[in-house]
C-alpha cells in the first residue's frame, strides 16, 4: 500500500521566516473518527512521528481516501464481529434473530412509529432510534425522514426533553432590592 500525502502548514515558530512554506506530511494510519460541530475529523498517525504527534484533522483537509476507507471498513468489521458475539447464547449457538442482509429497516418496514428512544449524530447526520408499534425491534432512521413522516413523534421526543428556566420578573427584582 502506498502512503498518501497530506498538506499541513507549519507553525511560524517552527521555521525561520525565509523558509516558511507548506511541508508535506505522510499519513501512516487513520486511528479514529469524530464529528465536531457537524464536521467529520480523523485522528491521524503521521509517518516518522511518534503517537504523541497524532492530530485530529478535518475530513476536507485530507487527501488519503484509501486510508480513510480502510479505517471505516475496519470499524464496520469490528462492529459486525461485536454484534455477532453479542448474538451468541451461552452454548455458543446464535440466538433466534439472524442477520439477513436483505431485511428491511426503518420506515421501509411499513410499521407505525411509536416513539423515539434516542438520537445520535455519530455518522455525521442526526439519526433517531425509532421504536415501532407492535414490534420489539428499533431502528436508526434519519431525522430528516422522521421529520417528514412522523412530525408529531419528533415533536413529542423534543417536548419530553425540554427544560424550563424561570427568570425573575421586574417586580420580583425590585422586591429583592428592598
Amino acid at each position: 500500500m502506498t502512503s498518501v500525502v497530506e498538506k499541513k502548514e507549519k507553525k511560524a515558530d517552527d521555521v525561520p521566516e525565509e523558509e516558511e512554506e507548506e511541508e508535506e506530511y505522510v499519513v501512516e494510519k487513520v486511528l479514529n473518527r469524530r464529528v465536531v460541530k457537524g464536521r467529520v475529523e480523523y485522528l491521524l498517525k503521521w509517518k516518522g512521528f511518534s503517537d504523541d504527534d497524532n492530530t485530529w484533522e478535518p475530513d476536507d483537509n485530507l487527501d488519503c481516501p484509501d486510508l480513510i476507507a480502510e479505517f471505516l471498513q475496519s470499524q464496520k468489521s469490528a462492529h459486525e464481529v461485536k454484534r455477532k458475539m453479542e448474538g451468541e447464547g451461552e452454548d455458543g449457538k446464535s440466538k433466534k434473530r439472524k442477520e439477513d442482509p436483505e431485511k428491511l429497516r426503518g420506515f421501509a418496514r411499513a410499521l407505525d412509529p411509536e416513539r423515539i428512544i434516542g438520537a445520535t449524530d455519530s455518522t455525521g447526520e442526526l439519526m433517531f432510534l425509532m421504536k415501532w408499534k407492535n414490534s420489539d425491534e428499533a431502528d436508526l432512521v434519519p431525522a430528516k425522514e422522521a421529520n417528514v413522516k412522523c412530525p408529531q413523534v419528533v415533536i413529542s421526543f423534543y417536548e419530553e426533553r425540554l427544560t424550563w428556566h424561570s427568570y425573575p420578573t421586574e417586580e420580583e427584582k425590585k422586591e429583592d432590592k428592598i
